[in-house]
């Protein structure tokens, strides 16, 4: 196991999970993934939440942005290949989520992150209430990660 890295996680432990596919140009001078990358892989697995199909969050008058992110970085990641993906809400507030991810290459934990996304207005550009379908959605998840 790659030195840093922990089993203390699992993409098993998270609702909402998805993957990226890893490419040339994450790469850096040292061979391994850009730390700079894996903020772009929390990203796609906040839009996997935001924007589902089935249970979108944002509405045609609402987007979300992001206010805070803490990223651990416990292993490098190698090209080729994928990343695993998984994201859990862990409180939702009046306007606000605040997110739990993981970032995976082959069953290893290679970054974890705490994030807070904000709704907002788009026409204000000012933190607005999450829809009640949203807080709907969002509760089921909430359930789903304390299981």
């Amino acid at each position: 196991m790659a030195e840093g890295a922990t089993k203390d996680w699992t993409l098993e432990q998270f609702p909402i999970r998805t993957y990226d596919k890893l490419r040339y140009a994450d790469t850096d001078r040292q061979g391994h993934v850009n730390n700079a990358v894996f903020s772009t892989f929390l990203e796609t697995g906040r839009v996997e939440l935001i924007y589902d199909s089935e249970a979108p969050l944002a509405s045609s008058d609402t987007s979300f942005v992001i206010v805070n992110i803490n990223l651990q970085l416990r292993a490098e990641i190698h090209w080729p290949g994928t990343v695993d993906i998984g994201s859990a809400v862990t409180r939702v507030g009046n306007s606000s989520i605040q997110l739990h991810q993981g970032i995976f290459q082959n069953g290893v934990c290679c970054a974890t992150a705490e994030s807070v996304i904000v709704c907002i207005d788009n026409n204000t550009q000012k933190p607005t209430t999450l829809a009640d379908a949203a807080r709907r959605n969002l509760s089921r998840l909430e359930t789903a990660n304390k299981r």
